[in-house]
Order: structure tokens, then sequence, then C-alpha cells
């Protein structure tokens, strides 16, 4: 049974469980195989420092009220967050970092900052 490189395809000699010709061909395979999960990281790390981004513009003063609709204008995904706070009073208010939010009624967002310490 002939063998071959898994990168390049070429026939291997040797040790029965060598898989790759050189070790160039073993970091090219690897480094391919890495790159697909690096994007996806990479893509939603890029969405939560957006999000991050448009929640300091707006709530300077730690505690803003904005249309729903105005963050979704400037890119903001509500699907993305590092954490979740569940209230008491059955609300839930989304964090991205320390910048958080609450959705309230009429399409208002109350934007607020968690305080350090």
């Amino acid at each position: 049974m002939e063998r071959t490189c898994l990168d390049c395809g070429a026939l291997l000699k040797g040790r029965a469980d060598k898989k790759f010709c050189n070790d160039n061909c073993r970091s090219g395979y690897n480094n391919a195989a890495r790159a697909t999960a690096d994007a996806t990281f990479r893509e939603i790390n890029r969405i939560l420092r957006n999000n991050w981004k448009i929640l300091t513009n707006i709530n300077r003063n730690g505690k803003t009220k904005v249309k729903a609709c105005t963050l979704g204008k400037l890119g903001f995904e509500f699907n993305y967050h590092t954490q979740s706070y569940p209230t008491g009073n059955g609300s839930t208010y989304f964090f991205c970092y320390e910048q958080g939010y609450l959705e309230l009624a009429d399409g208002e967002v109350l934007l607020v900052r968690k305080k350090s310490g």
C-alpha cells in the first residue's frame, strides 16, 4: 500500500506512521487546518470589538438611553456579547466587556457601564 504526504501528495518512504514528507509540508498542513478555526475567532473578536467601540462612544457618562435602531445603524450586532446578567425582575443585561445594555420597551436601549472592582 502506497502512502502519500497529506499536504503535497508525494510518495512517503520510511516509517509506517509517517504522514508528511518534510517539516514544511507538516507545517503547511497544520497551518491550513487551523486557518478556518482562527478565521472564526477573528471574525467574532472583530464583532465584539466593534460592539464595544459603539457602546463606548455613545455611553460616555456611564448610563444613557438610545434607540435600538440607532445602534443597528452604527453596525451593532445584538447577538454578540461577552456575558449576560439576569436581574431579579426578569430583565437581562447583556455586556460587551464592561459596556452593557438592557433592551427596554418602545425600541429603546439603556446603556450602562459596569463598575470596576
